[in-house]
């Protein structure tokens, strides 16, 4: 008798996953070997390996002025590193290959490989250790180069900027903490960059971390870092014309306070100066006036210059207006419009803010720097208004006014419609202090300052998980200020509360927060 079945459907899985990382069989010469000679040293694995992102995971400190050779570039059991500078006498290098030695088939790593040599009699074992965090950022970058700079008799402070350091390590792609080895007692200058990978500080684009005082090593000591982007000096570039009656200037640094004088001959000309949004850039606006050139002086600080720029006919702006809020009215903060050329005059009398029952109390403020009208007034929940500005209410900088009623219709929504927050700061070390609230972008959402009180309040703010920090605001100037390296002040401190904290629509929070 025959027996007739269906066929079953199986997949064919190959076997376990391996899991395994390679094994190095032989190091030539050998690991921790004196007295090296050569330019190269070989690595043998028991199996196929590759070198993922060698230029990115290769560690070598002291630092090397040319990058070694690695041959093969391809997967293979065994690889030559050539070393092309001349090697210091005396001196204890460590090769750390960190994530980049890899199998074949399913990239196992083989973790924080070192191969260290010294061209002299003895190894140098010491090491220190610590931790890397953000000065102002909740977490820290990757890829953060740790040094040590010798201080011997030639040292000085501004040898960062100009030579490699003695000594380096690196957190690579995900770690925070970092660990220095194989390096002599002695006195060194701790820093941390996280640079274009020249081991050179260049303030305009690299962050920065430094130990104030001097490392003596042998040391038991943690030391925890803080990277921060440093303020550099202002300064202005070449201007360029911009729709026929204002310049572009783009600049480095904060422009804050920063002097624009325009000049047709011997006439001082009335000027403006304005932010360019999302870009190091302002616009230094002047009068519409017959010219073939008009000189530009800057001046800021200890930055001076003067700049001749060629006027030619180009298209105007025309004034206009756009709200920042439209249709709901939050209950916290202000109402505010935009302006696409900056203002002369604001008539208040000409502004109304209205209900369907009364008309609403309001305050004006203006901000030339980023052309921003603010109107401050009392908001009740679940209430309809009407913003108006009649005719020549606004008139900008070339006297122009709005020729029509500018009408905004906005209303607000109830108060169970949004929470309510209570911070009450717990040991704070000092005042006054900035709280504030930020989105899971690190994106202020909300920000309260304090002299003196414990408690902060943030009330009807939006349902939303929300980062809460404090900044020590030890200049008093409201915001966050960077560290300087030579003047060797650190970054004010930031601390962040450990959890992220849930408001919801309708609720109360109370949240402690002990500042350590």
């Amino acid at each position: 008798m025959a027996f007739v079945g269906c066929a079953k459907r199986g997949t064919i899985t190959g076997g376990s996953k391996d899991t395994v990382a390679p094994e190095l069989l032989q190091s030539i010469p050998e690991n921790f070997s004196k007295n090296f000679k050569g330019k190269s040293f070989k690595l043998v694995f028991d199996e196929y390996v590759k070198m993922k992102d060698i230029n990115k995971q290769l560690i070598v400190s002291p630092p090397l002025k040319y990058e070694p050779t690695i041959i093969p570039s391809t997967a293979a059991k065994s690889f030559t590193i050539t070393i092309k500078d001349t090697l210091q006498p005396n001196t204890t290098y460590s090769f750390n290959f960190g994530q980049s030695l890899q199998d074949n088939n399913e990239g196992n790593p083989y973790s924080q490989f070192r191969y260290v040599f010294s061209t002299g009699d003895y190894i140098d074992s010491l090491k220190i250790g610590g931790k890397i965090k953000d000065a102002f950022a909740k977490k820290a970058d990757n890829f953060v180069s740790v040094m040590l700079y010798e201080v011997d008799s030639t040292f000085n402070d501004s040898v960062i900027y100009k030579k490699p350091p003695r000594y380096i390590t690196n957190t690579l792609d995900s770690l925070t903490s970092w660990k220095i080895e194989n390096i002599k007692a002695g006195k060194y200058l701790l820093i941390a960059l996280k640079d274009n990978n020249n081991n050179k500080y260049d303030p305009k684009s690299d962050k920065i971390a430094f130990q104030k005082d001097f490392v003596t090593v042998p040391s038991d000591t943690l030391y925890e870092l803080e990277i921060f982007k440093e303020a550099i000096p202002f300064k202005a570039l070449r201007p360029t014309l911009d729709a026929g009656h204002k310049f572009l200037v783009g600049i480095e640094g904060d422009p804050k306070d920063m002097k624009a004088v325009v000049k047709n001959g011997s006439e001082t000309l009335k000027t403006a100066i304005t932010q360019v949004p999302d870009k190091d850039s302002v616009n230094v606006w002047f009068p519409r006036v017959k010219a073939d050139s008009l000189q530009l002086n800057i001046e800021k600080d200890n930055f001076k210059s003067s700049y001749w720029v060629k006027i030619k006919s180009q298209k105007k702006d025309t004034l206009s207006f756009s709200p920042r809020q439209t249709g709901t009215l939050p209950l916290r903060g202000t109402f505010g419009l935009e302006t696409s050329i900056p203002l002369s005059k604001i008539d208040a009398s000409k502004i109304s803010v209205t209900t369907k029952d009364s008309t609403v109390k309001f305050t004006s403020k203006y901000d030339e720097f980023t052309r921003l009208l603010e109107l401050d007034f009392k908001k009740n929940p679940l209430e309809k208004y009407t913003i108006q500005i009649l005719p020549e209410g606004l008139t900008d900088f070339y006297e122009s006014t709005n020729k029509d009623t500018l009408t905004y219709k906005l209303s607000t929504k109830n108060t169970s419609d949004y929470g309510n927050l209570r911070v009450t700061l717990e040991n704070a070390k000092r005042f006054p202090i900035i709280v504030e609230l930020t989105d899971t972008k690190g994106k202020v959402k909300y920000s309260e300052y304090t002299g003196t009180a414990n408690v902060v309040d943030f009330n009807a703010i939006d349902p939303a998980s929300y980062t809460l920090r404090i900044i020590y605001d030890d200049n008093k100037n409201r915001k966050w200020d960077a560290g300087n390296y030579l003047q060797k002040r650190q970054a004010e401190e930031v601390i962040y509360f450990p959890k992220d904290i849930e408001v919801r629509a309708n609720w109360d929070v109370d949240q402690p927060f002990s500042l350590p």
